[in-house]
């Protein structure tokens, strides 16, 4: 839970999450919302899960649409992204790519220049160089393993740099995350994650749920509850400009994760070790965060499986409901 020191800071200020429609987005919205603070929520989907806030529909690779969400705000979560799934990564790189660029490069610049006090960037694991695990010194060693939306980002944390060095401002954060399932999540099957796509699969009945590899690939799945109140810590105390990963610390087995989603609601499963089982161990080093954020992730890979699926079953359709750049740019 978020101390009083945080929640007091939120209190009465004017709040920006960009994407605060999405998985860890609204559960920013919610938390600010409960402190007292005035949220403005911007973003291109056509869902308003909290009444409490304001919405705008806000395309961010617009410069003056940027200017004109971060007036007269406090506070700025950049949230908004884009996901999906490798196979789309790899066919639709520029649906990435250029995005990206473009929203964080102007979202960033129109808060600078309107004197944003404390901004927080979301940057993602896709940015690190492939390997086992990920330590915030290794940030910049060789090339993303997500190759489009990984430069992306990188660019945006080079920006925030960029602007320590030559302004001296020290206010603008940078977190990477994890792999982040959750309420909200993308179920669209064309599009969706790891664990969105196995509940999308599982809720449509398919039987045997054949999953490709032999389970034993590792990986970090980290819930959206446990993510957003990190990166509310990032913004509450900083990261100095640098990158502090956002993860559980530890990781979980392709095998592990099925058979626990098994026990919430039974299905047949089976493993096609014929089928690439993709890099054997990914998992985030999260020590400073826990040292400089005092970010401690609360919730049990069951108690979140539980929570999404549950989630899912009430809103099976969102998904239909927000942008898809993929299609739009086919």
């Amino acid at each position: 839970m978020l101390s009083d020191e945080i929640n007091d800071a939120l209190r009465g200020k004017n709040v920006l999450v960009t994407g605060g429609t999405g998985m860890v987005g609204r559960q920013i919205v919610q938390r600010a919302l409960d402190a007292g603070a005035a949220v403005r929520v911007a973003s291109l989907d056509d869902v308003r899960p909290f009444p409490a806030a304001s919405y705008i529909r806000a395309d961010l690779t617009d410069p003056s649409c940027c200017a004109e969400v971060v007036r007269d705000i406090d506070f700025v979560f950049h949230i908004a992204g884009i996901k999906g799934s490798v196979e789309v990564t790899r066919s639709k790189p520029a649906s990435f790519f250029v995005p990206l660029l473009l929203m964080n490069a102007n979202l960033l610049e129109a808060s600078r220049r309107a004197g944003v006090h404390r901004l927080v960037y979301t940057s993602s694991i896709g940015a690190y160089p492939s390997r086992e695990a990920f330590r915030e010194e290794d940030a910049w060693e060789g090339d993303p393993m997500d190759t489009y939306p990984g430069w992306a980002k990188r660019m945006g944390e080079l920006q925030i740099r960029a602007y320590r060095e030559q302004y001296g401002l020290e206010t603008f954060s940078v977190v990477r995350l994890t792999n982040v399932y959750g309420p909200g999540d993308n179920f669209d099957p064309k599009s969706a994650m790891v664990i969105g796509s196995l509940i999308h699969r599982v809720h449509s009945g398919e039987d045997p749920l054949v999953v490709w590899g032999d389970g034993s690939a590792v990986r970090e799945f980290a819930y959206s509850g446990d993510i957003a109140e990190g990166i509310l810590r990032a913004l509450h105390y900083g990261t100095g400009g640098e990158v502090v990963n956002l993860g559980t610390g530890h990781g979980t087995t392709i095998r592990e994760l099925v058979e626990t989603l098994s026990e919430i609601v039974p299905f047949r499963f089976v493993f096609d070790a014929s089928k690439p089982s993709g890099f054997a161990r990914r998992v985030m080093d999260i020590s400073r965060a826990r040292e400089t954020l005092g970010y401690e992730p609360q919730t049990s890979l069951r108690e979140g499986l539980e929570a999404t699926w549950s989630w899912h079953l009430d809103n099976e359709r969102e998904y239909e409901k927000k942008v898809d750049h993929f299609r739009e740019s086919a």
